[in-house]
């Protein structure tokens, strides 16, 4: 029987665990509080401490790293966090699928392709470049089995935190507003996480995956205003929002540091942001459940597990 194991406990290592379990491969999670998912075994364990990590990912045929640093903490945090993992894996025959983002490449005109160098200036699109060379070097010198799954904004069960999370479904199911930023009028590739988690797993399990990074799949690309009215429609409430500013983010941000955080990445939201997954689909296929369908299964989400 084969074994993964999830380090992290959030909406994208819930969705791996049903990807697994759909392939009846044992998951173990792994995270600090020990937070049960149903489907896998949970364990309660720091990943930065190695050795107890190594003792815990022995034996398991893949490593999906899928905890991070609090958003405003990721240059300070991060590189000792994946050094500490990989230290953990290195020499055993485990795959490492690193859980990333598009934050390396910086802004971009046109569609994301994997391809694009990674030059961001940003502190968290710069610690995700670094992040992904590290990596990429350890491949190369032979010293550990790794690949990447990079995704959008993503949306879904449990992830709140997203820019299409908490702060847009459950105003809405409110008849509140939705918070946008940037240009609601721009496209913008957002990620059901449900495929994300299928996609990481497929990475996993393919030996072709290895030594680089992948864009994960999503449905076509839509403006956000679209996406606010869709919802909406599903829901069968009216498409309320508000943009919130720079200025606004920079107030909340004295208060609330993932806020201003969130600051330099607003470019994603001011021009077209599209994102280009044919070297996946060529290889693994084609999985992108359509936007209807994700955004019904995600209301009813939130419709069953809002928080005022």
């Amino acid at each position: 029987m084969t074994r993964h194991v999830i380090l992290g406990a959030g909406p994208v290592a819930r969705a791996i665990v049903r990807a697994l379990s759909s392939r009846g491969i044992d998951a173990v999670v792994v995270s600090r509080r020990g937070t049960q998912i149903d489907g896998a075994q949970s364990v309660t364990a720091d990943v930065m401490d190695r050795d107890n990590l190594a003792k815990i990912v022995a034996g398991s045929a893949a490593v999906y790293q899928a905890s991070q640093p609090e958003y405003h903490r990721w240059p300070e945090e991060f590189p000792a966090q994946q050094d500490s993992v990989v230290g953990a894996i290195r020499g055993t025959d485990a795959v490492l699928v690193a859980i990333e983002n598009l934050y390396g490449y910086g802004p971009v005109a046109g569609p994301i392709t994997e391809s694009l160098p990674l030059v961001a200036t940003t502190r968290k699109g710069k610690t995700r470049a670094d992040l992904w060379r590290a990596l990429e070097a350890d491949y190369k010198a032979g010293r550990l089995k790794a690949t990447a799954g990079r995704a959008s904004d993503f949306f879904g069960p449990h992830a709140a935190a997203s820019v299409v999370g908490e702060r847009f479904f459950d105003p809405l199911l409110h008849g509140k507003k939705a918070e946008l930023f940037g240009n609601p009028d721009a496209l913008h590739s957002y990620t059901y996480v449900v495929d994300f988690g299928e996609a990481l797993v497929r990475l996993a399990l393919d030996g072709r995956s290895l030594g680089r990074a992948w864009h994960v799949p999503n449905a076509p690309a839509i403006s956000t205003k679209a996406f606010l009215e869709l919802t909406a429609s599903i829901m069968g409430v009216e498409p309320k929002s508000v943009i919130r500013s720079k200025f606004q983010l920079r107030l909340a941000g004295l208060f609330i540091p993932p806020a201003k955080e969130s600051i330099e990445m607003l470019y994603e939201f001011e021009e077209d942001f599209i994102v280009n997954h044919s070297a996946y689909g060529t290889l693994f296929g084609e999985h992108a459940t359509p936007l209807h369908d994700s955004i019904s299964a995600t209301v009813e989400w939130w419709r069953n597990n809002h928080h005022h």
